[in-house]
């Protein structure tokens, strides 16, 4: 069966994935550190941009995938991993340009825990409206 929705936009996060990845490679090198992060603030917050990322889209894109394969709606399906997108970026900014908080850091964090919340959600309802069928 093809997921074509989770296809998409798993493939437009992985790339952001890459680019990440990357940036985290070029700050080892301009900073000399080989492991952790040298004390480097700089790196600390590249390395933490791609580590959340890396702490929650797999799961978010998960969840979105059990949804497709369950029959959610694409146009919720669409809303969920284009928010995801701008959510997981808003977030990478924050963190890799302000020490502390930042509105981009928040609106990151927060608009992916409705995302969450909205595929969790999507998952279990059908289970509910099929059980009372029963």
């Amino acid at each position: 069966m093809l997921l074509p929705i989770t296809a998409f936009y798993g493939s437009l996060l992985a790339a952001f994935y890459l680019y990440l990845s990357v940036m985290v490679i070029v700050q080892r090198r301009s900073s000399q550190v080989g492991l952790g992060d040298g004390g480097d603030k700089h790196m600390l917050q590249v390395m933490r941009a791609h580590g959340n990322f890396v702490e929650y889209v797999p799961f978010a894109l998960l969840l979105m995938c059990i949804a497709e394969l369950n029959g959610t709606t694409g146009i919720l399906l669409h809303v969920c991993g284009w928010w995801l997108i701008a959510a997981r970026l808003m977030h990478a900014y924050g963190l890799r340009h302000h020490f502390g908080v930042s509105w981009q850091r928040f609106f990151g964090t927060l608009s992916t825990f409705i995302i969450f919340l909205i595929l969790i959600v999507a998952n279990l309802l059908p289970l509910y409206t099929e059980s009372s069928r029963i």
